[in-house]
Parts: C-alpha cells; structure tokens; sequence
C-alpha cells in the first residue's frame, strides 16, 4: 500500500530528474550577435 509519504518521494524525484534532464540535454544554443557583446568579445556577455 502506498502512503501519502512515498508519493511525495517520488513526485520530488520525478520533478528533480526532470530539472535536470532538462537543464543538461535540452539546451538551446544560443546565438550571440557581435553587437550585444562589448568591445572585447566577450566583456558583458554572462
């Protein structure tokens, strides 16, 4: 029988390994104009 307790265990690692799946293999690639870096190419970039 499940209880109450061992439900949230689960959603909460549900929802962490969904953070993190979607953190590291679903990243969008961002592209970066030379106009919205400073003179350095990179100095304002973060």
């Amino acid at each position: 029988m499940w209880s109450i307790q061992n439900i949230l265990v689960y959603l909460a690692l549900a929802g962490a390994l969904f953070f993190l799946v979607k953190k590291y293999f679903f990243k969008k690639n961002k592209k970066m104009n030379g106009s919205d870096c400073g003179d350095s190419g990179c100095s304002g970039c973060h």
